[in-house]
């Protein structure tokens, strides 16, 4: 089995119990993300983003009280990763938390797809979902949810890093527009001035 293959396991087994917003299907999308603009770049470590991709979230300091990526570290050292490469892997994940990271681009290629990868899933329908489900599981009501399309999601289409995550981000972005007209007419609520 390949530790890509591996990985994708672990992620599996890691988020198996998650119902808000950062389960397995979450991983298996930003990978897969990863994996589309992976391809529209050019002198890029395929491996690199892939295993930076499944393991973005293995010691997220929202799910696990882990301390210097233990989670990913002990995985990829158990599949027999080299230390050097280790780190490497370690630099792309550390790029991609948007609370750990605002307003700083990542140093590598690899980290700003895997970046790009990451806030993908977190706009468009997809993204909507996952915000009402992190909001439902920590007990926040559907406004604090609609504050943080503000604070956040609405955010996200203009930090894009690379050309293919801009195009993306640009349609679901409006999808997500939309949705918000939608929900303040059916709330009959004003909608904020920065919508």
């Amino acid at each position: 089995m390949s530790v890509i293959d591996a990985a994708m396991e672990y992620a599996e087994k890691l988020f198996r119990d998650n119902a808000g917003g950062h389960d397995a299907a979450h991983t298996l999308r930003v990978y897969r993300n990863a994996m589309r603009i992976e391809e529209s770049e050019a002198a890029c470590d395929r491996e690199l983003v892939a295993l930076g991709a499944l393991l973005h979230d293995a010691d997220d300091h929202k799910l696990f009280h882990t301390e210097q990526n233990e989670n990913a570290r002990s995985f990829l050292r158990a599949q027999g990763v080299k230390e050097e490469r280790i780190e490497r892997i370690c630099q792309v994940i550390n790029a991609v938390s948007f609370s750990q990271n605002r307003g700083k681009r990542p140093d590598t290629l690899e980290g700003k797809i895997v970046q790009d990868a990451d806030r993908l899933d977190a706009v468009g329908a997809v993204g909507i979902a996952r915000a009402f489900a992190y909001g439902g599981e920590h007990g926040r009501p559907p406004e604090a949810t609609i504050r943080h399309f503000y604070e956040k999601l609405l955010l996200l289409k203009d930090e894009m890093n690379t050309e293919a995550a801009k195009k993306t981000a640009e349609r679901r972005h409006r999808f997500m527009e939309e949705f918000l007209r939608e929900y303040f007419a059916e709330t009959e609520e004003p909608p904020r001035e920065d919508a």
